[in-house]
């Protein structure tokens, strides 16, 4: 039958390939303990886990920032459309179609929402016309934004915040989107209005995501595949269908219903 991470890592029409990665943290910390999945072109794959498994360090391997947290890869290779990540800046990645959303809705709060919106396109240097194509595209997706486009991204309630992150992260047309835990700590109505924002943009427009994600009931009735982290380690990798049909998976590694709101 074979293992289904190195499956997903084998597949022609994987864009991202975490291959045996070790990240430490200050010369002391080992995070990550040989992490190896693939991300297919198109999908939605959920990097699952309880508090302190090692997702969002694993996001930040991929997007290059774990120097911010004094954190490194040590071992292993993430390659991008063939190409070896290591010695590429975050901004390098930008460019090249990965942007994160961090864990936490970090926005420009002195800025207003349309601002913040605006300063997610500069990276591709688009002419005039085509920022606001793409603004325009935003506020679609997210009606409330452009109501509220004219005031301070700080005022914001912690929904709207989420949707500005992940509106200026769209403005740079990412091929990849990394999201961090984004429905901590936002009411169930606004967490199924951004997972359904997400479906959307997987199916319409093909953005393929890789979500790191406490809530599995929740992440995996919208990703394709899901990759289970314990203790920096891959425990589990399988279809998103299959990892909600085990409730050993979802018991032991995931600790019941998986609805804590807390973060890694």
């Amino acid at each position: 039958m074979g293992d289904p991470a190195r499956t997903l890592l084998a597949s022609e029409q994987t864009l991202l390939h975490v291959d045996g990665v070790e990240a430490i943290y200050g010369d002391a910390i080992l995070a990550l303990r040989g992490v190896s999945f693939g991300v297919p072109k198109g999908a939605i794959v959920a990097l699952l886990g309880a508090n302190g498994a090692g997702k969002s360090t694993t996001l930040k391997a991929v997007s290059n920032l774990l120097g911010a947290s004094r954190g490194r890869i040590s071992k292993g290779t993430i390659t991008w459309r063939g190409e070896v990540t290591g010695r590429l800046s975050p901004a390098d990645l930008v460019r090249k179609g990965i942007v994160q959303v961090l864990e936490g809705r970090h926005c420009f709060p002195q800025l207003t929402v349309e601002e913040n919106l605006l300063s997610g396109g500069f990276a591709r240097r688009p002419g005039r016309r085509e920022l606001r194509d793409d603004l325009d595209r935003i506020y679609a997706l997210f009606p409330r934004l452009k109501l509220r486009r004219r005031g301070k991204a700080g005022l914001l309630s912690g929904g709207e915040q989420q949707m500005v992150a992940i509106g200026r992260a769209l403005m740079s047309r990412p091929t990849l989107m990394l999201l961090d835990e984004p429905s901590m700590g936002l009411a169930p109505m606004i967490v199924e209005e951004i997972f359904e924002i997400i479906r959307r943009l997987n199916a319409d427009d093909g953005v393929t995501f890789l979500l790191a994600e406490q809530n599995a009931h929740l992440v995996l009735r919208y990703a394709h595949h899901g990759v289970v982290l314990e203790n920096g380690r891959v425990a589990a990798s399988a279809p998103a269908a299959d990892l909600l049909a085990r409730d050993d998976v979802i018991d032991f590694y995931l600790g019941g219903s998986a609805s804590s709101p807390a973060s890694n």
